[in-house]
């Protein structure tokens, strides 16, 4: 399957104003399952880029601004091919199969960080969220829990799309049963951190088919988690539509709280009432057939 993704970010300004450096997530990561076939990344003004890997060994994009400018423009336009067409395609270990379960001594420290919370003040609500996904012991099947609670979301909690910067705390989110694809992230994380799981954050875009239904997620980037389950590595849950990540999802970064995993972030020199605003534009879909012997090299500093 191939996917194609344009990703348009446009920030205004009252004048011509400095723009300070700026930090792009906006690259799929590649691997196994997904490539890349083609892609390039347009920025204006004029500027310089400089690529690194980050701590998560997600592909950045450095920016520095040559020049001022009353707009600033990114647009990245990238075609995978997509391999992940069945999310079920594992075996758990045996002594994974059960939770709480413990994981083995070798994994134990690399895990460590994903399995803290990030927010223990909501724990305690958090919990009693899922008090009925368990048996009267505390404990349940890893898979039937943690599907469950995926499939869970879309019946008890209204999507809201939020651009505005920030993240709401679980408490927030259960208390007012509605929240962004962000915060429904951030909540399914806390949730299988309570259960002893390693979770982490991903950010990227979720495609659409010719069949699929109108959906803001679609026309914006996507957010979900991830929970390492021994024996199937890292596998990625979207509580915002119920499903475990698949073919149809591009991850962009994994971090291991959402606060990491800005897709755009950097700064500009001047008075807070010379921004004007953002517009951001996700087109993301399926294509009806391979792309073009043609297509564009796969050059992401192209300009």
């Amino acid at each position: 399957m191939y996917l194609s993704i344009e990703h348009q970010t446009n920030y205004r300004y009252a004048r011509s104003v400095e723009l300070g450096p700026h930090r792009l997530l906006i690259r799929p990561l590649e691997g196994h399952d997904v490539q890349i076939r083609s892609s390039s990344l347009l920025i204006e003004p004029g500027h310089k880029v400089r690529w690194i890997h980050d701590i998560f060994d997600n592909s950045i994009a450095l920016v520095t601004f040559t020049e001022p400018a009353e707009q600033m423009r990114i647009v990245s336009r990238v075609t995978v091919e997509q391999y992940n067409t069945n999310p079920f395609d594992f075996v758990l270990e045996p002594s994974a199969v059960q939770l709480p379960f413990t994981y083995a001594a070798e994994e134990g420290v690399d895990v460590r960080a994903f399995v803290q919370a990030d927010y223990p003040n909501d724990e305690p609500a958090v919990r009693k969220w899922i008090r009925p996904f368990l048996d009267v012991n505390g404990r349940a099947r890893t898979m039937d829990f943690l599907t469950s609670l995926n499939k869970s979301f879309p019946l008890f909690f209204q999507y809201v799309r939020r651009e505005e910067l920030g993240i709401q705390s679980p408490g927030e989110t259960l208390h007012k049963r509605s929240g962004s694809c962000r915060d429904f992230a951030l909540l399914f994380m806390e949730a299988a951190r309570c259960m002893g799981l390693a979770a982490r954050f991903v950010t990227g875009y979720l495609c659409r088919t010719g069949e699929t239904a109108p959906d803001p997620a679609h026309h914006s980037t996507h957010a979900w988690a991830q929970v390492y389950l021994p024996g199937a590595g890292w596998k990625g849950f979207d509580p915002t539509c119920g499903i475990l990540a698949a073919d149809l999802h591009v991850r962009t970064g994994v971090t291991r709280c959402p606060g990491q995993a800005s897709p755009v972030s950097g700064t500009f020199v001047g008075q807070s009432q010379d921004f004007l605003g953002m517009e951001i534009t996700v087109d993301a879909f399926v294509l009806p057939q391979n792309p073009p012997a043609d297509a564009p090299p796969n050059n992401p500093a192209s300009s």
